[in-house]
């Protein structure tokens, strides 16, 4: 008897990876995508039929991820994917005209904040590092790569030894007023308070923890060539090579499941198709809104309004820029950060002065001739309604006349032209991702249980198991990619009989 394969829904990164695994493992696996490439969030626009820009993730750290993913599968990162070392880690700007960088050498930044602050910052940004990595050391291998905790876990496994570095990672006091302790100027704190963001949250609200992504940043950022979306078409090129099949432009409409146990998918075409096991990479929202609609069984309930993260409009633009010397991140800080927050979370709604982030993706070596056009991606944060109809045409050009009227106060002018530029707002994404309301970093992690909130790769259906930002251990590139390699390692640890150890090892995979 032909075992059934398993159905990979969505070819996003927790996809990717969980494909790669199961393959390796021997299993059949099939990936249904209802896009024509793999990547999902980690996506191209090409306005007007230009060259393509990054339209999602632009950041790429933590590169032992993927150099694991790959060796474990008997590969190379390298064979696949062609990387460049960032040593300007970003460029930031204020509407006072004051500039700040950001280097991978720490002696580097600890200087520029001494000229741009004064020695009391630098000494505060020397202990902040300290602090960043030492939370970091404690949750890298006990949360970020683990199976997903309970609040209770987090002592187990850390032991009694390590107790004291696990409360000092803070996770009942906010980055805000974290920060506090470190940085007495306000541009400082608005600086690492977007640490927040790279989850999707609020700095007022989200934990101290976070702090840690200053140090995955400081470990290493690197540019990847041709564009993020290469890292999605070399583990794309990865799987195949272990015999994964992919099937683009199939949607699926519906999980077929019955007694709690899920058997196959049905697509928009009318087929079915039988699986053994399921792996969901996509917004958990649209299991208990409408793929598991049918008989309503015990599964993951969609994030309320409330507790969802943010959204973003972005600008996809070919232009000219004059005055301020972009960097290939670059970020132009708004006077009122906490408007801003308040603004999206509680009246939902983009407040009159948004923070502007730009990728110059032409400038790995921040070099560029002077009036050369460029590829740039413009985002300022949103509150996740899409659906609603809030975010039009209309809407999204009023909102770029104030974003690069943000960036001119900061002293930066981008002149392009309406057809080289393609808009996508919350309305955009919900189409992109249904049922995320535009969210792009699933739930929110604000206040003491937002890192526990998230499911883990078991769905509460047997055979459906979860992948992706939105869950365990959260958003961004590599830590969607641990999502899938935690969702294969509990698939076939099922399938032999036995539960996982909270460590993904190579164990359960090999």
């Amino acid at each position: 008897m032909t075992e059934h394969p398993v159905l990979v829904i969505g070819a996003g990164m927790g996809g990717l990876a969980a494909a790669i695994d199961l393959a390796r493992a021997g299993r059949r696996v099939i990936v249904l995508e209802k896009a024509s490439t793999p990547g999902g969030k980690m996506r191209q626009v090409h306005p007007a039929g230009r060259a393509g820009i990054d339209a999602g993730p632009t950041v790429f750290t933590m590169r032992w991820v993927f150099e694991s993913l790959f060796a474990d599968a008997g590969s190379c990162l390298t064979d696949h994917v062609r990387l460049g070392t960032a040593e300007t880690l970003a460029r930031h700007g204020w509407t006072d005209g004051s500039r700040l960088d950001l280097f991978a050498d720490t002696e580097r930044s600890i200087a520029a904040i001494g000229d741009f602050a004064g020695k009391a910052a630098a000494e505060g940004y020397r202990a902040f590092c300290g602090r960043s990595e030492a939370i970091y050391s404690v949750l890298r291998d006990s949360f970020i790569s683990a199976q997903r905790p309970g609040l209770l876990d987090m002592p187990v496994r850390v032991g009694l030894a390590g107790l004291p570095a696990l409360l000092d990672t803070a996770p009942h006091r906010t980055l805000w007023a974290e920060l506090g302790r470190y940085f007495r100027d306000p541009r400082l704190r608005q600086l690492f308070g977007r640490y927040a963001t790279y989850t999707g949250s609020s700095p007022f609200a989200a934990p101290a923890t976070l702090m840690l992504i200053a140090h995955v940043e400081k470990d290493g950022v690197w540019f990847v060539e041709g564009g993020m979306i290469q890292v999605a078409r070399g583990m794309e090129a990865l799987a195949r090579s272990l015999g994964v099949e992919f099937r683009y432009a199939e949607d699926v409409v519906s999980i077929i499941h019955a007694g709690g146990c899920v058997s196959g998918v049905r697509l928009a075409s009318g087929e079915t198709l039988e699986g053994g096991a399921i792996v969901f990479n996509g917004d958990v929202s649209a299991l208990g809104r409408d793929l598991l609609a049918e008989g309503r069984p015990a599964g993951p309930k969609p994030v309320p309004v409330v507790g969802r993260s943010l959204s973003a409009v972005t600008w996809c633009v070919e232009a000219r820029t004059e005055g301020f010397p972009l960097s290939h991140h670059s970020v132009f800080f708004s006077d009122s950060y906490e408007e801003e927050f308040r603004a999206i979370f509680s009246r939902r709604e983009i407040c009159a002065e948004p923070t502007v982030y730009i990728c110059a993706q032409d400038r790995q070596d921040d070099q560029l001739p002077v009036g050369q056009k460029e590829r740039l991606l413009l985002l300022v944060n949103a509150p996740a309604i899409g659906g609603k109809g809030a975010f039009g045409p209309s809407k999204l050009e009023e909102l770029r006349g104030r974003a690069w009227a943000m960036l001119e106060r900061c002293g930066l002018t981008v002149v392009a032209h309406e057809e080289a530029m393609a808009a996508t707002g919350p309305d955009d994404f919900e189409r992109l991702f249904p049922a995320s309301g535009g969210a792009l970093y699933g739930r929110a992690n604000h206040g003491l249980m937002g890192s526990f909130q998230r499911p883990g790769p078991e769905s509460g259906l047997e055979g459906l198991y979860l992948a992706g930002g939105g869950v365990h251990p959260g958003p961004g590139i590599p830590m969607a990619t641990l999502s899938g390699r935690l969702a294969a390692t509990q698939l076939l640890a099922r399938a032999r009989g036995h539960r996982t150890g909270w460590r993904l090892g190579q164990s359960a995979v090999q």
